[in-house]
């Protein structure tokens, strides 16, 4: 365990926050302040922190002042020595005389060092800022850099503002990371051609790098958020070519702009049509497919998606792959939708669509590749980052288990499924008749409801469809073989999952008595978001 001597004149709030955060497990072992008065004394003293006050005496000078601090400092086993506000100027006496001494400054080092560091940003009038934490030498602000964090400077700020900003958005990043490399032993310092130098072992890029650092611009503020009494905007990423919903142009200029529900619900319509090189279509609903399918045309897929289940499609999303055109439009407005994403539309298919009055009509461009390898979910305090989820078995990556092999449709269905099912929020489920689903079982906290769930949408729901003969695709494999009962009562013919359970031949029993053809495809493809 690291522990640290922190060093400040007025209110430590690092100090504070590093003890907060024990970055690396390390802690505050004392707080030492020149001036008696400074608040971080209290608040170090209500945490049980032992305390240090060494003011300087009128006419001391700096090195026996210097002295007294290293003699206080001394009763306690410190590993580390952090500076916080410390309004002393260091001797390279003091500095050889205590562990390895960091401090944090208000500004991108070597860029506006000093006590005045906001005022000279805002006068250059720079559009970045941030704070760097160093090592700290006998020169003021000149030690070798362990990291920095950059935070936008606004054309309002002021010296207030920005202080503000830098603080807790930069310092209260950067000055835990640097304590964490230390207590994790990564902070190689020393001299490199005559010159203190710092590496940092392990701080590299890739996909998933030691530091982040995102930049995004807004596009639109919204009306509002998921609900009313949430404020919300939408930012764009122009790194990525990959076509998407953010900065699309809306084409009927009348109607109003997208809602915070509307672009979370367009993004995953779009991101399921992207799946398929047939002509596709899809109906969303708080994110989960409704329905889709593939077909010959573009107007056909919607209709079939449209059929799955019509009654929850009402006021969804739709996305096509292909451009729009008249017939699929007079299909799309036969019932209320919300948004419309394509990549392109024919001037007639516009004609129509723009005749409601409340449908967004937006154009992505052409659909290409899919470019945009990870995906992140905020969390409070934090996010996750991930890949995407991009992989979909082939029939050479399917393993048939059971005594019934599946036909070549039902294998195309199968295969079908799963690439709907990569978009279901788990448990998911999804029943599929050729390129087409039949009925969606999504969100469910039980396997077997959400086999419950599909079914019954497939009985109840579906227009022209039904689960007798259908095939079922699972998200996850199958821990009990209730889930295949279920489905057998269904009448489901044919079962695609991961498998990997300590039960998967309980599962395939029960398949094998009800004459049900099994695949597994050894990996599984969960959606929590």
């Amino acid at each position: 365990m690291t522990t640290i001597a922190g060093l400040a004149s007025n209110r430590g709030r690092n100090l504070l926050h590093i003890d907060d955060r024990r970055p690396g497990g390390a802690e505050l072992g004392v707080v030492l302040s020149n001036h008696e008065g400074a608040p971080v004394l209290d608040a170090a003293a209500e945490r049980g922190i032992p305390t240090e006050v060494v003011e300087r005496g009128e006419g001391e000078s700096r090195a026996e002042h210097e002295r007294r601090v290293i003699d206080a400092l001394s009763g306690y086993d410190v590993d580390l020595v952090c500076l916080d506000g410390y309004m002393r100027v260091l001797t390279q006496t003091f500095l050889d005389s205590v562990p390895t001494t960091l401090n944090v400054h208000p500004s991108l080092l070597p860029s506006f060092p000093g006590t005045d560091a906001h005022e000279q940003v805002l006068s250059a009038c720079v559009s970045v800022t941030g704070c760097t934490v160093h090592v700290v030498t006998d020169e003021v602000d000149d030690g070798p850099i362990v990291t920095q964090e950059s935070v936008p400077v606004y054309a309002d700020d002021d010296a207030d503002s920005l202080k503000s900003r830098v603080l807790y958005d930069a310092e209260f990043t950067a000055y835990p990371r640097a304590v964490r490399w230390f207590s994790e032993g990564r902070l190689d310092i020393g001299e490199r051609d005559g010159e203190l130098s710092v590496t940092v072992d392990g701080d590299g890029g890739g996909d998933f790098p030691e530091r982040r650092v995102a930049s995004d611009d807004r596009f639109a503020e919204l009306r509002y958020g998921e609900n009313p009494h949430q404020a919300a905007a939408v930012y764009d990423d122009a790194s990525v070519g990959e076509a998407s919903v953010v900065g699309a142009p809306q084409l009927n200029e009348g109607a109003k702009g997208l809602s915070y529900n509307n672009y979370n619900d367009a993004d995953a319509a779009l991101n399921l049509i992207k799946e398929f090189d047939d002509p596709a279509a899809a109906v969303i609903k708080h994110t989960n497919p409704a329905g889709c399918a593939t077909a010959d045309t573009l107007a056909e897929a919607y209709a079939d998606a449209l059929a799955t289940d019509p009654m929850s499609a009402f006021g969804g999303i739709v996305a096509l792959n292909r451009v729009c055109d008249a017939a699929t439009a007079e299909e799309i407005v036969d019932s209320f939708k919300e948004v419309v994403v394509a990549p392109g539309y024919t001037d007639a298919a516009l004609d129509v669509l723009r005749e409601k009055d409340d449908l967004r009509v937006l154009d992505v461009g052409e659909l290409g590749e899919r470019t945009d390898r990870l995906t992140e979910k905020p969390l409070v305090g934090g996010r996750l980052v991930q890949e995407r989820d991009l992989w979909a078995p082939t029939r050479d990556d399917v393993e048939v288990v059971t005594e019934s092999e599946p036909t070549e449709a039902q294998l195309d269905a199968m295969l079908f499924a799963w690439k709907v099912l990569k978009h279901v929020k788990s448990n998911g489920i999804v029943f599929a008749d050729g390129t087409e689903t039949v009925g969606v079982g999504m969100g469910q906290v039980s396997r077997v409801d959400a086999v419950r769930l599909a079914a019954m949408k497939a009985d109840e729901h579906a227009e022209g469809k039904t689960a007798e003969g259908a095939v079922m695709a699972s998200d996850a494999f199958f821990p009990f073989p209730d889930a295949v009962e279920e489905a057998a009562k269904s009448g489901v013919s044919a079962i695609i999952q991961p498998g990997g359970s300590v039960n998967d031949d309980k599962s395939i029993e029960a398949c094998n008595e009800h004459g049900i053809a099994m695949a597994l495809t050894g990996s599984r493809t969960f959606r929590h978001s």
